[in-house]
C-alpha cells in the first residue's frame, strides 16, 4: 500500500466511524487484515466468475429483487438486502455488506470505492496463493464480453489478462458468441500450455463428439483433483444458434454422473464441478448427481459468502456462486484424508480496489490493451442526475435509459431490453461516457428493430421469458432475468402456471387488445434474418440520445404489478 492507498483508507475509516490506528503502519496493517484468509488444508481452489471484461475498478449495485419461487422461496440465492445480510450473518454498514447487497448502495459506494480491476484482482490473487501452495485458479466464464476494448479486440484483451492473471481451468458461455471457430482458435494457440478449456456437454451436432475435455485432472500437493467443465447449457436458445452452428450444449445430467466416475476411476481424490448453469441449476444437480465434492458456479451473478451444503445418494456437494464483475475471489480449501474430502474452509473476498494496490505488470498490459480506445472511451455523453443500474428480476435504471432511447428514436410505442445481468453501475452526478454505455450494450448482435406485433404476440413473449425465470423446475431456467420493457404496463404473478404468470397488460391506460398491433423497438435479435437485414448497433441509437439531452433526469422505472410475493425475502420492502 502507498500513502495516497492509505490517506484513502483513513477517509474511508472516518467516514464510517472506525477507530483510526495511530500509526501509518498499523493503518496498513489494519488494511491487510482485511483480506487475511488464513490457509487450510491441503488443496486450495481460487474461483472467479462472470467478470464481463471488466478490468477497470468499477461500481456494481447488487439486486433489490431475486425472487425464489415454490421450493426455491427464502433459500440462498434468493435473498437480496436485510434478509441477506441476516441469512448470512453479515453486519450492516461494513464493507461486506456493501459488496454483497444494494442496502444504502449511495450512501456507501463513495465511502468504500470502486470494486474489482483486474490489476487490483491479481494483486489478491497472488496474495493469497502465496500461502497456498499448488492453489489453482478457475474461471467460470462470461469472461471475454461486456465491454468496448472486449468487444473490439475479439475478446483478446481478456485472453491476454486471464492468461496473465494465472488462470488455469475456465469453461464457457459469453465467450461463444464470437463464433465458435474464434473460441477454438484461442483455445488452440493463446491457451496452448497455459489456459485448459474444460466443458462435458459442449458436443458436436454430427457425431456427438467432446468439442473440449470433458475433465481434468491436475495434482495439488500430491492429490489428484479433477475440474468438470459444464458451460452454459442453454447457450444456443439465451444466443443466437448461428455463432455455434455446429456445437450442442445441455444440461446432460446422465453425462455429467458418468463424467464425474470417469474422473473418479481415473484417481481423482477430489471432484469439483466449474459450472455455468446458474445456481438453481446446480443445487439441482448437486441433488441428484453422485460424487461432486463441490460445484463452483457462475451465470446468475450471485455473491455467496457461505457455500449451501446438499445431500445426495452419495454423500453431500458444497454449491457456491462468486458474483460477478471482477467483484470478488472465492477461496475454497479443502483438507483431504485417505483419499478424500474431510474438511472445508470457503471465503468470499471482495476485491477493493482502495485497499489493494495495483499489480504493476497487469496494470501495464491494461493500459497498454486500452490506449487505442480511450478517446472514444472517455467521451461523455450525459451527466446522469440518479442512480444508472442493471441488475433485478424486471428492470433497472440504465436499463429504463435504453428502453427510453428506443420509444424516443424510433417512435415505438413500446419497447423491449434483454434481461442481462451483466453492466456496470453510474452514481448521481457522473458523467456517462461511452464506456459506461458499452458496459451495457456490447455484444456482437447489437443491432436495433422495429416490429409490428400483436397483442396476442407481447403476450407469448412475456410469458416466455417470465417462464425461463419462474419454472419451477430449474432445468428448464434458460435465461437470464426477466426482459425489460418500455410503455407497457402489466401485473406478474411468479409463481402462476405457465403461459398465465402476465397479466392486465394495458398501454397509456387502455387494455392490450389480442388482436390489435403494436410497434415494438428492441435490440439483440437472435434469428440469422435479424442479422442479415442489419440495422443500427444499439449503442449509436442511445448514445444519439443521450448527446441531444446532455443531462439525464432519475428514469422512472416501468415496473410490473407482483402479485403472491409479499414477504418474499427476495424482493426489497
Amino acid at each position: 500500500m502507498n500513502r495516497r492507498d492509505f490517506l484513502h483508507v483513513l477517509t474511508t475509516a472516518a467516514a464510517t466511524g472506525m477507530v483510526l490506528p495511530s500509526s501509518f503502519a498499523r493503518a496498513q496493517q489494519a488494511a491487510a487484515e482485511f483480506y487475511d484468509a488464513t490457509p487450510f488444508g491441503n488443496v486450495s481452489l481460487l474461483h472467479i466468475t462472470d467478470c464481463h471484461a471488466q478490468l477497470k475498478p468499477i461500481h456494481f449495485r447488487e439486486p433489490s429483487v431475486n425472487l425464489g419461487i415454490g421450493a426455491m422461496a427464502g433459500r440462498a440465492p434468493h435473498l437480496v438486502g436485510a434478509k441477506f445480510l441476516d441469512h448470512f450473518a453479515v453486519k450492516a454498514g461494513t464493507r461486506e455488506a456493501h459488496a454483497y447487497t444494494c442496502v444504502d448502495f449511495e450512501r456507501w459506494a463513495p465511502v468504500y470505492g470502486k470494486v474489482g480491476g483486474f490489476a487490483h484482482l491479481a494483486t489478491l490473487v497472488k496474495r493469497v496463493r502465496a500461502n497456498r501452495p499448488g492453489a489453482l485458479l478457475l474461471d467460470g466464464g462470461d469472461t471475454w464480453q461486456g465491454s468496448g476494448t472486449a468487444l473490439w479486440t475479439k475478446g483478446q484483451d481478456m485472453v491476454d489478462a486471464a492468461k496473465l492473471l494465472g488462470v488455469d481451468i475456465m469453461t464457457l458461455h459469453w465467450e461463444c458468441t464470437y463464433g465458435q471457430e474464434r473460441v477454438q482458435e484461442i483455445a488452440e494457440k493463446d491457451f496452448a500450455g497455459s489456459v485448459e478449456i474444460v466443458a462435458q456437454n459442449i458436443r458436436t451436432a454430427d457425431f456427438g463428439d467432446a468439442v473440449f475435455k470433458p475433465f481434468t485432472l491436475r495434482e495439488v500437493n500430491g492429490v489428484k483433483v479433477a475440474v468438470v467443465g459444464q458451460a452454459f447449457p442453454y447457450t444456443p436458445i439465451a444466443n443466437p444458434r448461428y455463432m455455434v452452428a455446429d456445437w450442442t450444449f445441455g444440461i446432460r445430467e446422465e453425462e455429467m454422473q458418468a463424467t464425474v466416475d470417469d474422473a473418479r476411476a481415473a484417481g481423482a481424490a477430489v471432484v469439483v464441478v466449474l459450472s455455468h448453469n446458474g445456481m438453481d441449476v446446480d443445487l439441482k444437480m448437486a441433488s441428484r448427481v453422485r460424487g461432486i465434492d463441490a460445484i463452483l458456479g457462475g451465470h446468475t451473478h450471485d455473491g455467496m459468502p457461505a457455500p449451501t451444503i446438499v445431500p445426495n445418494p452419495g454423500g453431500k456437494t458444497l454449491v457456491t456462486n462468486a458474483g460477478s464483475n471482477g467483484k470478488f475471489l472465492g477461496v475454497l480449501d479443502l483438507e483431504v484424508k485417505d483419499g478424500k474430502v474431510a474438511g472445508f474452509r470457503y471465503t468470499l473476498m471482495p476485491v477493493f480496489a482502495n485497499l489493494l494496490p495495483a499489480d504493476p505488470e497487469m496494470d501495464a498490459l491494461i493500459t497498454k490493451v486500452r490506449a487505442p480506445f480511450e478517446a472514444k472511451l472517455n467521451e461523455t455523453l450525459a451527466v446522469s442526475e440518479g442512480l444508472l443500474y442493471r441488475r433485478g428480476n424486471f428492470n433497472g435504471s440504465f436499463d429504463q435509459l435504453i428502453l427510453d432511447a428506443l420509444m424516443a428514436e424510433k417512435d415505438a410505442e413500446i419497447a423491449f431490453s434483454p434481461g442481462f445481468r451483466w453492466g456496470t453501475t453510474i452514481l448521481p452526478g457522473q458523467a456517462i461516457t461511452m464506456e459506461n454505455l458499452l458496459d451495457q450494450t456490447a455484444i456482437t448482435y447489437p443491432s436495433v428493430t422495429l416490429t409490428r406485433m400483436s397483442g396476442e404476440m407481447i403476450k407469448t413473449v412475456l410469458e416466455d421469458v417470465c417462464d425461463n425465470l419462474f419454472n419451477p423446475d430449474p432445468y428448464y431456467q434458460q435465461g437470464g432475468d426477466m426482459v425489460r420493457v418500455g410503455g407497457l404496463s402489466y401485473t406478474c404473478d411468479p409463481a402462476a402456471p405457465a403461459g398465465r404468470r402476465i397479466q392486465d397488460m394495458t398501454l397509456r391506460g387502455q387494455p392490450v387488445e389480442a388482436s390489435k398491433t403494436y410497434t415494438v423497438a428492441g435490440w439483440a435479435p437472435v434469428s440469422e434474418e435479424a442479422r442479415d437485414a442489419g440495422g443500427e448497433p444499439v449503442w449509436d441509437l442511445v448514445a444519439r440520445h443521450l448527446r441531444a439531452k446532455k443531462t439525464v433526469a432519475p428514469p422512472a422505472l416501468n415496473l410490473p404489478k407482483l402479485k403472491g410475493v409479499d414477504g418474499n425475502p427476495g424482493v426489497t420492502a
